[in-house]
């Protein structure tokens, strides 16, 4: 179990619950469903990260990646593409780490050289540490001297009008804000949908606490 709280940055998460909300997925959450944050949640992340929070946003889309020993993945993208929830459970649906994500960009790869200039043997991802708008932070994954493999992940997602596959292939680094329990979370993951297009997605994350989330 210590290995994937390592896997997911959150060894340093305390309040762990137990999922509410028999309709959908933890603390409620579903495709469909609107997610609203505390209002004082932006205010108190001011100044310590550049996560921003957004208003009360309808979930678009829902995903899930089953990472094997009865742990699970339950992604939620809201109606504005900037913003999605990660929640990671345990499998008696314990709450093991909630995480707001904001996309910082996501570049469409065109060719295996491109890929591996922006995400292999030839680029920084991978490395122990990372170096984003001036700001260090520590990998999280693998513990070779230099650069690690990407994790592979297989996301199930659906939404209004499909279901589809994402595979992807994942770096995570993580640095401490000061705030109490609340890390901030750089991830990168080259993906590929069921068509062959491949793209390199970067978001940046702050833990949150069950409590910081509601839904509508």
């Amino acid at each position: 179990m210590g290995w994937f709280k390592d896997l997911l940055g959150s060894s340093n998460w305390q309040s762990a619950a137990p999922a509410s909300g028999s309709a959908g997925g933890p603390l409620g959450l579903a495709q469909g469903k609107a997610i609203r944050f505390d209002t004082t949640l932006g205010l108190l992340l001011d100044g310590s990260t550049s996560v921003r929070v957004p208003d009360a946003q309808a979930i678009w889309s829902a995903g899930w990646i089953d990472l094997g020993q009865s742990n699970k993945l339950h992604r939620y993208y809201l109606n504005d593409e900037e913003f999605w929830v990660q929640i990671h459970v345990t499998g008696d649906d314990q709450i093991e780490s909630v995480t707001l994500f904001n996309y910082v960009s996501y570049v469409t790869v065109n060719s295996d050289a491109e890929l591996q200039r922006l995400a292999g043997p030839n680029s920084l991802i991978g490395l122990p540490t990372y170096r984003h708008e001036g700001v260090e932070y520590t990998r999280e994954w693998g513990t070779e001297r230099g650069q690690t493999e990407l994790v592979p992940l297989t996301e199930q997602v659906i939404n209004p009008d499909e279901s589809y596959t994402i595979n992807h292939h994942s770096m995570l680094y993580a640095r401490d804000t000061g705030l109490t329990d609340r890390r901030e979370l750089l991830l990168f993951s080259v993906e590929q949908d069921e068509e062959g297009t491949v793209s390199l997605s970067t978001s940046l994350g702050i833990s949150l606490y069950t409590t910081d989330l509601s839904t509508i």
